[in-house]
């Protein structure tokens, strides 16, 4: 897994201090929401989530390691969603939880407040959730993971490279489907299942 080193200054000793920094997240969330990312300051973060400006910088320097730590937290989010979801035999192949993994996405999209924005980071910077690593990459690796774990398959550089590829596309076509949908068109999204889906079965097989 790659290791993600934490945005914050210092870590929140008491649970007051780690209320106030998930408030802080939530007002960058919902500025996000609403004014993108060029409207995000450090200023309305503190106004939004009525703490002092001082309370912010004590925890981030900048705005943009606010928007890592969002981006991280959306990670973890998605991460654990899509361990739920796939857990417990209901699936007979790895291949077949594409449809799953994209569902859980556009669920995000929908409902997550500042998520059609931010989503892992690519509006901030393209290596937001690691420098070391593109965000879709620190996705890929999460996601491959999860499935030699769930499904008991050999990790390979087969399996490394499917992923890597599999996300990208993913991610270029739920793009698409939600520039001409809000909601995302729908006959886009079962395109990109079915584009996913396709690549991974023909590719790659279980161990």
């Amino acid at each position: 897994m790659t290791d993600i080193r934490t945005p914050l200054r210092r870590r929140p000793a008491q649970r007051r201090s780690a209320e106030r920094v998930q408030r802080m997240l939530d007002a960058c969330a919902d500025i996000l929401e609403e004014d993108g990312y060029d409207g995000l300051t450090t200023t309305r973060i503190a106004q939004r989530a009525e703490v002092a400006i001082g309370s912010v910088y004590q925890f981030f320097p900048d705005k943009r390691a606010v928007a890592q730590a969002l981006a991280l937290r959306n990670l973890e989010q998605f991460e654990q969603t899509v361990s739920e979801r796939i857990g417990g035999g209901r699936f007979d192949d790895w291949s077949d939880t594409v449809g799953a993994i994209i569902e859980i996405f556009v669920e995000m999209h929908r409902s997550v407040p500042g998520f059609r924005v931010l989503r892992f980071g690519d509006v901030a910077d393209v290596r937001l959730l690691d420098e070391g690593a593109e965000n879709n990459s620190v996705v890929a690796d999460r996601l491959r993971e999860l499935i030699v774990d769930t499904f008991d398959i050999t990790e390979t550089p087969a399996l490394e490279r499917a992923l890597a590829i599999a996300v990208e596309a993913a991610d270029a076509v739920l793009q698409l489907a939600f520039r001409r949908d809000p909601q995302g068109d729908p006959d886009i999204l079962a395109e990109a299942e079915r584009l996913i889906h396709g690549y991974l079965a023909d590719h790659i097989s279980t161990a």
